[in-house]
């Protein structure tokens, strides 16, 4: 399987951030994330404090990889969402547009429900943000899903 690398214009970075930013606010959550399923961080929102972002990131892929093979063992292709509870902070991750994890964490000033709504309505929203830029990919003469190849890199620091 070949990784794509997805390239963002700015107004569908600001539609991205402006979801998740809705999502923190609306869900009462401490910080929202959207990540790419190699657990590269794309958005956030909230206040993220001392939280190590990176690693969050990484160990949500992780563990959307590690549940998705315990979902093929069940005959699933995977599970779409994901809910850890703690004493204090929860999480909920779930996939967006098959490439993408959302994660909330939030506290007991919220609740799971709430949470749950406003994924689904956050989800929506940026499932329609990256169906555009799919649909734009083939289109425009920059397209937004390329590939990048060694002689492209190579291209771009030729004299």
């Amino acid at each position: 399987m070949r990784n794509i690398q997805t390239v963002l214009q700015e107004e569908d970075y600001t539609r991205i951030i402006a979801a998740c930013e809705e999502l923190a606010r609306e869900s009462s959550a401490k910080v929202v994330f959207l990540v790419d399923k190699n657990g590269q961080l794309i958005a956030s929102a909230g206040n993220a404090g001392a939280m190590d972002t990176t690693s969050l990131a990484t160990l949500a892929a992780g563990n959307i990889a590690a549940t998705g093979g315990l979902a093929k063992l069940l005959g699933e292709q995977e599970f779409s969402i994901l809910f850890h509870e703690g004493e204090k902070d929860h999480l909920h991750l779930s996939i967006i547009a098959q490439r993408y994890i959302l994660v909330v964490v939030f506290d007991n000033k919220s609740a799971l429900g709430l949470v749950r709504l406003r994924v689904k309505q956050a989800g929506q929203q940026l499932e329609s943000v990256f169906s555009e830029i799919a649909e734009r990919g083939g289109k425009d003469a920059n397209p937004l899903f390329a590939e990048i190849t060694d002689e492209d890199i190579e291209n771009l620091f030729k004299d």
